[in-house]
């Protein structure tokens, strides 16, 4: 006990110190702030609420300055909550109040503001592993403070009062910001370092930070984002071998991994502006995407050398180009943009037909084109029927195959479409086309030219009577930007 108040006593020293009262007498200079709030106090409503607060604390129970000034933060500003309780103290002692000094450890608060320097040095501790510029303080207070705080305003309402948790947010966050020189940030902090009263311990909880940019994935075979195995639901089984997904790579994970190194994250998650098939490259201008990096660790980062790291890890199969740091917002942005495509795609038809026909067909798919939801997608799509434009479409290049060449090309390109019978693919002339289509966003194109058993109309087969599918579709342009136009155009030189 005698510790405990020897320990009161010199914070009470500091504090006067601080406040420019030296032994208990107060100097000559008083700032403006304090004389105004003083005379505040001097009506008799405020100094009847104070001396009941303090008169209801019997039984050897008593209320710090802190505590005290609280219940009386909104009247003025510029000063501390200890000093208005200590500006109370005094004007009550004038007016022949017995009113003591504090001298037992606060009822309301339990002297949690002796031991705000215990919270600041675990926070610091905490912190030295993370890189951050900005941050802000919350508090989590347990249920014997909410219930010792919210008797106080029984007593004497809370008009004028502040939480507990806000002061305690404000002092922390002040001191913190003193050490380590970093600012607060009530919108967009990097770290929110949270005061647990209720284990009397720090946590932290670190904001992700997000990294705009676009990709192009060169190769077949690939999905966007990690698929987990049907069958286990990434648990692993022998279908996946254990690996818990149905493909051994995706875009995501060939940038996630040079992106967790770099800044030393817990995790990365991409968010797509739509997705192309599996089966299909993305070429020329690339997707837009933004990465959000979770739990970072390093934040002030030189991202054109963490670009150049990922297109040379994953050389050959994915790059990305125009990266940028961004806002949370611009996942909301670019995941719900809707954006025109440039498609490539090479065409199978059965059937000879010439390159003023496919010409003829390929304008009766330009404009409206009503689809409903394809059958490969119905397992994660509504069964509805979609109107989509077709903006234009060109022939780029017509040959014809017969006989064993046509077989020979049509078993090569099989794979990643549907597989028409295989005696009447081996029969008869074959018309393969290269076409080129701009399409609003949300067309299904592998439909619009098979037709998709007449879920989608008009089809490339409804108008050439003769079925038709695509063997390889690449898409190369998404004709959407967010103020990286500049950089797409000098990609496009280089490409």
């Amino acid at each position: 006990m005698r510790d405990e108040q020897g320990k009161r006593k010199e914070g009470e020293e500091k504090r006067k110190e601080e406040r420019g009262v030296r032994s208990g007498r107060e100097v000559e200079w008083m700032p403006k702030a304090v004389k105004a709030v003083e005379e505040a106090f001097k009506r008799p409503e405020i100094l009847n609420k104070a001396l009941k607060i303090i008169q209801s604390f019997g039984n050897g129970r008593q209320i710090c300055d802190n505590c005290l000034g609280r219940q009386f933060a909104k009247i003025g500003a510029g000063i501390s909550n200890s000093e208005r309780g200590r500006i109370l103290r005094n004007l009550l002692r004038s007016a022949a109040e017995n009113v003591s000094e504090q001298e037992e450890k606060c009822f309301v608060c339990n002297g949690i503001f002796e031991r705000l320097d215990d919270f600041v040095q675990k926070a610091l501790s905490k912190l030295r592993e993370y890189e951050f510029n900005t941050f802000l303080v919350g508090t989590k207070v347990s249920g014997m403070l909410s219930a010792s705080e919210e008797m106080l305003w029984d007593i004497a309402g809370a008009e004028y009062a502040e939480p507990l948790k806000a002061e305690l947010n404000r002092d922390v966050g002040k001191r913190i910001s003193r050490i380590t020189g970093k600012i607060v940030d009530f919108k967009r902090p990097d770290v929110v370092i949270l005061l647990n009263l209720w284990t009397d311990d720090v946590e932290l909880q670190v904001n992700s930070l997000f990294i705009y940019g676009r990709y192009r994935k060169l190769v077949r075979g690939i999905p966007q984002t990690r698929w987990p195995c049907k069958k286990c639901w990434g648990k692993g089984c022998e279908r996946c071998n254990y690996t818990g997904k149905m493909y051994a790579e995706s875009v995501e994970e060939l940038i996630r991994e040079t992106v967790l190194e770099d800044f030393k994250a817990d995790d990365m998650i991409l968010h797509g502006a739509g997705r192309e098939d599996i089966d299909a490259r993305m070429l020329g201008s690339g997707r837009p995407f933004v990465a959000e990096v979770k739990v970072p660790r390093r934040r002030n980062l030189d991202l054109s050398e963490m670009e150049r790291r990922i297109n040379e890890r994953c050389a050959g199969k994915v790059e990305v180009f125009c990266l940028r740091f961004v806002q949370s917002e611009m996942v909301e942005r670019v995941k719900q943009a809707r954006a025109e495509k440039t498609y490539r795609a090479k065409v199978l038809v059965e059937g000879f037909f010439s390159e003023d026909e496919m010409r003829s067909a390929l304008q009766g798919i330009c404009g409206k084109i009503e689809q409903r939801t394809p059958r490969r997608v119905l397992h994660r799509r509504a069964d509805l029927v979609r109107v989509r434009e077709v903006k234009s479409a060109k022939l780029l290049r017509v040959e014809h195959l017969n006989g064993a060449e046509e077989a020979a090309v049509v078993e090569e390109e099989r794979e990643g479409r549907e597989k028409a019978d295989e005696q009447a693919e081996k029969q008869g002339a074959r018309t393969i086309s290269e076409i080129e289509l701009r399409c609003e966003g949300g067309l299904y194109v592998k439909e619009l030219v098979s037709g998709d058993e007449g879920r989608t109309k008009p089809s490339l087969s409804e108008i050439l009577g003769a079925r038709a599918y695509v063997l390889e579709l690449d898409v190369e342009h998404v004709h959407l930007f967010f103020g990286d136009e500049e950089c797409v155009r000098e990609k496009m030189r280089e490409l």
